[in-house]
């Protein structure tokens, strides 16, 4: 054993260098803490900032081309599709949905590296085919995070061809899935998620023929003009769902009908909260609304994904997995809902109001520029813009309501927790009435659950919906968000 009587001078200075690097060597431990406080958290994590980049496609995809709130469904979920599959081949128990045929990747490749850059090129492939439009900014996005998004590469052995692969598979498997994507459905006529199955509508937007059926309403076309819009993708209910087994599987029991107390007592409700909206009841019912740039239903739970994600500070492999569960579930609640819709084909407020008081005078919103004022209830509309007065497709089930009730029981079952503890700052008015503005107001969703209640209940406060429609939609939405629970749980391996 040596001791220092038999070291000399110099040979204590060279393994001074020696033993002050042992002694400050990290423990296994403190190695583990080293890698997890390197790899990025939040806003700074890949899977983060492509979800990101998706609401922005999102909101531009309304902007160009109007509110389509099932279609733009399904690009969210199969664009978090891609993500996970790819992600799926770089973890030791993950079963891709569609990115099959191909083996795992060995452990030793489980890298961040090699996640972010196959995560990367399978957002960047689904996102360009889905928002076609806005190719530049996805690309733009891979050269900021150093990746060519010019490489084409199908090589099953590197993260770029596995990225590429993942996003391939999902568009061929989603090809002829019934969203009609290219015109393909006999029917369609070449026109891209165009009608199929022959849809007509009792009533016109000038007759009412039946009042408990759904009547197309005119809106005003901004330049002084007026057209009443066709019924939005009544074929929706036929796409085949990811998670679920079929559209029709939860169907719910029929709405209540004319004649009835129910209804009576629904269509009274929804016509006293429309006359006597409190400002902050006025902000909820335009946020959960959404405006100009919107990113519709299944964007808005993104958006509060995103905020749990910075909330609880995600990593890549968190976020890739909650977004994936969450959008697949919210495409499956529109399926669901659309299925519904079809089905019982249901009169919204908008002409059952009508119906029920009819020369009654009553005290109603009179519109933008008149604000609250005495009418016949032949006269009542929803608190809604001129140019956008009544969601164009039938009323029962809500479609806020079941994706709410479907996103929200997702995010409360992703985080084992119900709290979520959000809050947004309004102005009301501000979308519908700028002319007659309130005092701002704060919003608090202090849960999921809470969150997705006052979502489905706004569409009673505006008008849109009467309480059959909600309390069915969370209802219908929840159980979609259980079944898909025990899909996603099947995915992880588990």
């Amino acid at each position: 054993m040596l001791t220092l009587r038999k070291i000399s001078v110099r040979g204590i200075l060279l393994l001074l260098p020696l033993l002050f690097s042992f002694c400050a060597r990290p423990t296994a431990a403190e190695n583990n803490s080293i890698t997890k406080s390197a790899e990025p958290h939040g806003a700074d994590n890949v899977a983060y900032q492509w979800g990101k980049m998706a609401l922005t496609a999102q909101a531009n995809d309304t902007e160009r081309f109007k509110p389509r709130p099932t279609v733009t469904s399904r690009y969210l979920a199969l664009v978090s599709v891609a993500v996970f599959d790819a992600w799926s081949h770089y973890n030791a128990s993950a079963i891709p949905v569609y990115l099959n045929g191909h083996d795992r990747r060995p452990a030793a490749e489980h890298t961040l590296a090699n996640k972010e850059k196959a995560i990367s090129y399978a957002a960047l492939r689904t996102l360009n085919e889905y928002y076609f439009t806005d190719q530049a900014l996805f690309e733009n996005l891979m050269r900021e995070l150093g990746h060519d998004p010019s490489d084409q590469s199908l090589d099953p052995a590197t993260p770029t061809g596995i990225g590429n692969l993942a996003a391939k598979a999902v568009i061929e498997a989603r090809h002829g899935d019934g969203a009609n994507q290219y015109g393909e459905e006999d029917g369609s006529e070449g026109e891209a998620y165009a009608d199929y199955t022959g849809y007509q509508p009792v009533n016109t937007a000038d007759e009412m023929t039946d009042p408990i059926r759904w009547q197309p309403k005119y809106f005003a076309d901004g330049a002084g003009g007026r057209f009443a819009p066709g019924c939005l993708t009544p074929f929706w209910g036929k796409v085949k769902p990811i998670g679920l087994q079929s559209g029709d599987q939860f169907r719910p029991g029929p709405p209540p009908g004319i004649g009835s107390q129910q209804l009576k007592e629904e269509v009274r409700q929804v016509m006293e909260l429309q006359s006597t909206l409190t400002d902050e009841q006025r902000a909820l019912v335009e946020f959960m609304r959404d405006g100009p740039q919107s990113v519709q239903q299944a964007g808005h739970w993104l958006k509060f994904a995103q905020e749990v994600s910075l909330r609880d500070d995600h990593t890549l492999d968190q976020d890739v997995k909650m977004y994936f569960y969450n959008q697949v579930t919210a495409l499956d609640a529109f399926i669901a809902s659309w299925d519904a819709k079809m089905f019982y084909d249901f009169a919204r407020p908008y002409a059952l109001v009508h119906e029920y008081y009819d020369e009654q005078i009553i005290e109603a919103w009179g519109g933008p520029e008149v604000g609250n004022r005495k009418m016949k209830g032949k006269e009542w509309r929803p608190y809604s813009p001129e140019t956008f007065l009544c969601p164009p497709f039938p009323s029962y089930v809500s479609g806020h309501s079941t994706i709410s009730g479907a996103c929200g029981e997702a995010l409360k079952l992703w985080t084992g927790s119900d709290v979520f503890g959000s809050s947004v700052k309004l102005v009301p008015g501000a979308l519908t009435e700028p002319d007659n503005l309130g005092d701002s107001v704060v919003i608090h969703f202090p849960t999921f659950t809470e969150t997705a209640e006052m979502a489905g209940f706004s569409r009673v406060l505006g008008g849109y919906h009467i309480q059959a429609d909600n309390v069915e939609g969370l209802e219908l939405g929840r159980k979609i968000a259980r079944w898909n629970w025990q899909f996603y749980q099947r995915h992880l391996g588990k």
